[in-house]
């Protein structure tokens, strides 16, 4: 049962119980797919595939997606200064693939990352996890996996952040994009 958050708590949020929660929605949704894959958005939703990929048993099919070059701002915003390779290893036709987020918001960043998941093939069937939706869809896109839903105040953005031994945390903070 996902969890409702919204910024009027306190500034963080147990982000490893969201994961926990996360993770047995993927579990029972992949049950009976036999050929699921996971495909991580750089850079949060990189990490939790790394995580969901280990937990179930999936690291041969784990991918990771950079989208800055299929954003439709790109030609606004120009180039992110941290580009990550797009990796994906396995094939990706017909394949049941998990495409993995940290917070889903308007739609562009899931839109861009179905963009190059077709550039490496035509998989059957693409399921979104994403570990908070915060609402302000801006394109008909909607997660079949969540752990927790927000309401932010305007100008308010969900961040997740990882340490040194792997720990998730997530944080309300000033949106400065």
């Amino acid at each position: 049962m996902p969890t409702h958050i919204n910024d009027s708590e306190p500034a963080g949020f147990d982000a490893e119980a969201l994961y926990r929660d996360l993770l047995a929605q993927v579990r029972a949704g992949l049950s009976d797919v036999p050929d699921a894959a996971i495909v991580g958005i750089h850079s949060g939703g990189a990490w939790l595939a790394e995580r969901l990929a280990a937990d179930l048993g999936l690291q041969a099919r784990l991918g990771f997606i950079d989208v800055s070059f299929y954003r439709d701002d790109y030609a606004r915003k120009g180039l992110h200064p941290d580009v990550k390779p797009t990796r994906i290893e396995f094939n990706v036709d017909g394949a049941t693939i998990v495409l993995v987020d940290d917070v889903l918001y308007t739609g562009r960043t899931v839109r861009a990352a179905i963009n190059v998941l077709f550039d490496f093939g035509r998989p059957q069937r693409i399921m979104l996890a994403a570990l908070a939706d915060r609402g302000g869809r801006e394109l008909p896109v909607a997660a079949d996996f969540v752990g927790a839903y927000a309401r932010l105040a305007p100008g308010r953005s969900l961040a997740l952040s990882r340490d040194a031994s792997g720990q998730l945390s997530l944080k309300i903070e000033d949106d400065n994009a």
